[in-house]
């Protein structure tokens, strides 16, 4: 019996020792799978080759506690864990328990550099103008007397995004093709230029008057691609067809690859999209589609909302007769408008705008500029109205 109570104790002895490792292997096993999920984020084959030693043996460092806190039990031995880059565990003993503290570090993330626009490679930003514009490109003309009121690299060719669907609504407006007809999006609908995502599925089934109201208002670009694959003779004869128009409107700078504008080849100058602009303002469906504020469309058992991707369209300060706006990073912020300003038909162009804003930020400031300066041109009032916007502006 006393030998038997004797092994009792000795096995007692030892049983705080289980317990934390048993409780250090638990950590360890956690940080483990911490690195294995940071070696997963690693890109780099650099950056692969530090998440392989990472996943290495986990090195531990003990810390020997220098002195025992007052009225409690030495800490023995405290032990620092970590597992992979951002984990660190400590393991110890406090007043006979096992601690365990976990901290993971902040990561910070180095975005990579904006992808730059065809007219900021060109250096068209280094233009000044005496509005103080954002975009590189800007045209302003009366549309009915032709008079230039402002112009800004308008001869520059430059990528015009999704621009582009002015002249794919345009095209299958004049086409008279059946509003009603259903049209399925296929997978040929979808964006391989540049990845961007659509709420129409693959195998949406919806009219081609919705599709086209989708296209001019909400800037889709299945929808566009689905009217211009199902256009009678294809997609090519499509954008052939594209083309020969905007010979026919005398756009000589202009050339069309595909009918959404997702790819850099669709360019145009500020000159040619004022004729475009011009000719889509002829079209009572282009008018009324490109303005209208919101729509709704019901796929399958949802009801889709969609809206304008131009914010002036519902401003009580803008009379829209027509417009579009566009962006891929090579074109920058793109928009081009009908609209009328202090009694005057304009139609204006503004291409390559840097910042989200700075298109629609822009058109405003050429509203008040011509609200300042319409009323009396050529007197020495509004040649003092002209100098004060200028300087205040």
């Amino acid at each position: 019996m006393p030998e038997t109570r004797s092994r009792r104790v000795s096995s007692q002895r030892f049983l705080p020792a289980v317990k934390f490792v048993a409780v250090a292997l638990c950590a360890t096993a956690f940080l483990l799978s911490g690195a294995q999920a940071a070696k997963k984020e690693k890109t780099t084959a650099a950056k692969a080759s530090v998440a392989k030693k990472a996943a290495g043996p986990v090195p531990v460092e003990v810390k020997r506690s220098a002195k025992a806190p007052r009225g409690g039990k030495v800490d023995r031995s405290e032990k620092v864990v970590r597992g992979g880059r951002n984990v660190v565990a400590s393991i110890r003993q406090k007043n006979g328990k096992t601690v365990v503290a976990v901290q993971r570090r902040s990561v910070v993330r180095v975005e990579t550099p904006a992808r730059q626009s065809f007219g900021q490679l060109a250096g068209l930003h280094g233009t000044d103008d005496v509005l103080d514009l954002k975009s590189s490109v800007a045209l302003v003309i009366d549309q009915d007397t032709h008079e230039v009121l402002f112009s800004k690299n308008d001869h520059a060719v430059l990528p015009i995004a999704s621009l582009t669907k002015l002249m794919t609504g345009l095209l299958i407006s004049e086409a008279r093709l059946p509003n009603d007809e259903l049209i399925t999006i296929t997978q040929d609908d979808v964006d391989t230029e540049k990845g961007s995502r659509s709420r129409l599925t693959v195998g949406t089934t919806l009219p081609r008057g919705e599709l086209l109201h989708l296209a001019l208002m909400s800037s889709e670009n299945r929808a566009a691609h689905a009217l211009g694959r199902t256009y009678p003779g294809g997609l090519a004869t499509f954008v052939s067809i594209m083309n020969a128009k905007a010979k026919m409107l005398g756009m000589k700078d202009t050339r069309y690859v595909e009918p959404t504008g997702l790819s850099s080849r669709n360019q145009s100058s500020a000159q040619d999209l004022a004729l475009l602009v011009n000719a889509a303002y002829s079209d009572a469906t282009v008018r009324s589609l490109s303005t209208s504020p919101e729509y709704q469309v019901e796929v399958g058992n949802r009801v889709l909302q969609f809206n304008t991707t131009n914010r002036l369209v519902k401003s009580p300060d803008w009379e829209i007769g027509v417009q579009k706006t566009g962006y891929i990073s090579e074109a920058g912020q793109c928009l081009v408008m009908q609209a009328k300003v202090a009694g005057r038909k304009l139609i204006m162009v503004f291409l390559d705008s840097a910042g989200k804003f700075s298109r629609i930020a822009d058109a405003e400031r050429v509203r008040r500029w011509v609200e300042a300066t319409h009323a009396s041109t050529g007197s020495p009032a509004a040649a003092r109205s002209t100098a004060a916007y200028q300087v205040a502006g």
